[in-house]
């Protein structure tokens, strides 16, 4: 890996590619000129220290929005369930203390702007422009969709749009995030830029 990044990136749980993480990196590094950065879907943060590496180097920000309950595949039974990350209290997913313990760790506290909300509603009021959005939420289509409509229309003009899991060929995994992806490509917002691995990106016309 040709970026130094603040922490060794393979002891944050996730399920972000070296290859689509650099990819991230370089893109943010352009894009934290034009405004702060936005992320939906933090998980344990693996993809937040690439990003707030980036923004740190820049001296801007990144929203990190999660609800921190898992998405459909991390609950209780589930394919990606994580034991480690189940709060038996209450019977709930709980990636927020493994999150806040990898910002901490990677020194990250005061460029990561952590919001515990669903994306949804993050964005109810949100009027912020932002110079990327990193999707990596829910992969339900009503949790890409939100996710996709609640955020594109920030992304200022040379801006970047990433979004994570493309998978054109039903076989190799859900269809949703590709579902958006082709939205972004149809919209006439944006020039499609290369897909790194499964991390799809634009550039904000």
């Amino acid at each position: 890996m040709s970026i130094q990044l603040p922490i060794d990136i393979d002891s944050v749980k996730g399920f972000l590619a070296a290859d689509e993480g650099e990819a991230l990196y370089q893109y943010a590094q352009a894009a934290a000129e034009l405004g702060p950065l936005l992320e939906v879907g933090s998980y344990c943060g693996k993809s937040t220290v690439y990003l707030g590496a980036a923004c740190r180097d820049k001296n801007s920000v990144v929203y990190a929005v999660d609800h921190h309950r898992g998405s459909e595949e991390h609950q209780l039974g589930e394919e990606y369930h994580d034991p480690d990350l189940y709060d038996a209290s209450v019977e709930l997913m709980d990636s927020f203390k493994a999150f806040r313990t990898t910002m901490r760790r990677a020194g990250l506290e005061d460029t990561v702007v952590p919001v515990v909300a669903s994306s949804g509603l993050a964005s109810r009021h949100w009027h912020t422009p932002l110079g990327m959005v990193f999707i990596d939420g829910g992969h339900s289509e009503e949790a890409a969709q939100t996710d996709y409509r609640s955020w594109v229309s920030h992304i200022v003009p040379g801006g970047i749009l990433a979004i994570h899991d493309i998978f054109p060929n039903p076989a190799d995994g859900g269809q949703a995030p590709y579902n958006i992806w082709k939205l972004a490509k149809a919209s006439g917002l944006f020039e499609e830029l290369p897909t790194v691995n499964t991390l799809g990106l634009f550039r904000r016309k």
